[in-house]
């Protein structure tokens, strides 16, 4: 394996994970807030539904102000798929099942509204997002799959969506079946929101990066707390995947996932339109064309955050060996991972936070499907800021019971946090102080009683951390591929110095001096 060395002398291996998307952009050199600021609406998070709620309320009249933690679209957005669909898997047989015909019917129409809302965008701002109309499919290899296709077809056409059973798609091996959409979308997701970003920063709004935000005092007006200062607001917007401020126990309603994807060259043509596997776990795929580059990004792999299950580096062999097996493979350009967060009812939620919490709204739990999720979410509480209602409040009100179809996987899923904050303990009683990690690998020791994780980098120098996640006390683990410390219970991320990567934590994992065998402290 080659390396080299950044500028600030941390050994970088060559194949380390990096998003296309960002690997293809500019980076982005807003200014962090500096002191108090007031604005009509306060937003939190610079992905694709807090930029989206922003451009909507400043095309409206309102002044904006955003504020991201790292810089803008270098989160889940900019490690997306970055399918444009309604079609979500097979999303409208379950919603109809779990609810109703007519839920099926309002979520599809929201979401093909979304896509038509990003095309309006792309051509009032001038963005070269690379936007473009495309079929996309659900597909199944097995013929044991064919009754849930055409259960799919029959669902979603039932709810008016652009729906069709085939038999035959571009793909160059066989299928049984698969449920197509016409007229869905591609696009790069960087590229539509940095023109996005442009449209918003300006005549008295703002997007600032580098500006963590840490807590949301609700009242008449809003304070948004950060580090750098404060933004007063007539309202709020969360919309940091998890909530970093939890007025409604998204804790116990959201659950992370995990997903993995490359961008590979093929030989021969790459295929027209994007796909999605009835298989489990799912495998996605869909092409890439930019400036004489061509791949096809094909993903898969998705699983919750665990005890146990195949490291990360395997998920991404099986990802690749997935791509060899249908495709002439000759290299796999770029690799990365997306994480997601999914609601025990499968719906997302997007309005009102919570009891108590005034004009604050959220944006979460769109189950990978968030560059229209997330879009949708933009104009609803774009909506409920401007008017006081909207089309779709009532079907992702984070405020609703619907214990039919949620019960199950509320259950499930706590049942599932707790096996992982006890076990978790019982496994750091697994190994001594001294049980050292070799180079390039990590692991979670107990030292003086107390759960440490530590890193040994390929030079031999040991990093140390309370492995404890600031959040709500569950024990990160190891991601071996993107040398991070994650936590399985609500998925926050912490680089191997313990610097925070992604929330719902707030302030990173404390660093601690690690004796090493020879009787030497940790080397920084």
């Amino acid at each position: 394996m080659s390396e080299d060395t950044t500028p600030t002398g941390t050994t970088q291996r060559a194949d380390d994970p990096e998003s296309l998307w960002l690997a293809t952009t500019p980076t982005t050199d807003y200014e962090p807030l500096d002191g108090g600021l007031h604005v009509d609406v306060a937003v939190v998070g610079g992905g694709i539904a807090g930029l989206t709620t922003a451009l909507e309320l400043k095309e409206r009249g309102s002044t904006v102000a955003v504020v991201e933690a790292d810089r803008v679209v270098t989160g889940a957005t900019g490690h997306t798929t970055a399918k444009v669909t309604s079609q979500h898997g097979l999303r409208y047989s379950k919603l109809t099942e779990k609810f109703d015909r007519r839920t099926a019917e309002q979520y599809g129409r929201a979401n093909e509204a979304a896509i038509d809302e990003v095309e309006r965008i792309v051509e009032k701002h001038d963005i070269d997002a690379q936007f473009r109309r495309t079929p996309s499919y659900v597909y199944a290899e097995s013929a044991e799959n064919i009754d849930k296709i055409r259960e799919e077809d029959r669902a979603a056409t039932q709810a008016g969506l652009p729906s069709a059973f085939v038999q035959e798609t571009d793909l160059p091996f066989d299928v049984e079946a698969a449920v197509k959409f016409s007229e869905q979308a591609e696009f790069h997701p960087r590229k539509y929101l940095l023109g996005v970003v442009e449209a918003i920063h300006g005549d008295g709004s703002y997007v600032f990066e580098e500006t963590r935000a840490t807590d949301v005092d609700a009242g008449a007006p809003n304070r948004v707390e950060t580090e750098r200062g404060t933004v007063v607001a007539d309202d709020v917007v969360v919309a940091t995947q998890f909530p970093i401020y939890d007025r409604g126990g998204y804790f116990a309603r959201t659950h992370p996932h995990r997903a993995y994807l490359l961008a590979v060259e093929i030989a021969g043509e790459v295929p027209e339109g994007m796909y999605y596997s009835a298989a489990s776990p799912p495998a996605t795929m869909r092409p890439y064309r930019s400036d004489g580059e061509e791949y096809l990004i094909v993903g898969g792999q998705s699983h919750e955050p665990s005890l146990g299950g195949p490291p990360t580096s395997e998920r991404y062999r099986r990802c690749e060996a997935y791509a060899r097996s249908r495709f002439d493979v000759e290299s796999v350009a770029y690799r990365w991972s997306t994480h997601d967060y999914s609601t025990v009812d499968g719906m997302p939620y997007i309005g009102e936070i919570g009891p108590g919490a005034g004009d604050v709204y959220v944006a979460t739990g769109f189950d990978g499907w968030g560059m229209t999720g997330g879009t949708a979410a933009g104009m609803l509480i774009a909506d409920l800021i401007e008017m006081g209602r909207s089309h779709y409040a009532d079907l992702f009100d984070p405020k609703r019971v619907t214990p039919k179809a949620s019960a199950k996987n509320f259950f499930s899923e706590n049942a599932v946090v707790g096996a992982r904050f006890v076990g978790d303990r019982v496994r750091t009683l697994l190994h001594d102080r001294d049980d050292l990690p070799r180079p390039g690998e990590a692991r979670v020791l107990r030292e003086q009683g107390r759960p440490t994780g530590v890193y040994r980098d390929e030079g031999g120098a040991v990093h140390a951390v309370d492995a404890t996640c600031p959040h709500m006390g569950c024990l990160v683990t190891w991601n071996d591929a993107e040398r991070s410390w994650d936590c399985p219970c609500h998925g926050s991320r912490f680089d191997y110095d313990g610097e925070i990567l992604s929330g719902p934590a707030v302030e990173g994992l404390e660093h601690r001096e690690y004796p090493t065998p020879d009787g030497g402290e940790e080397e920084d």
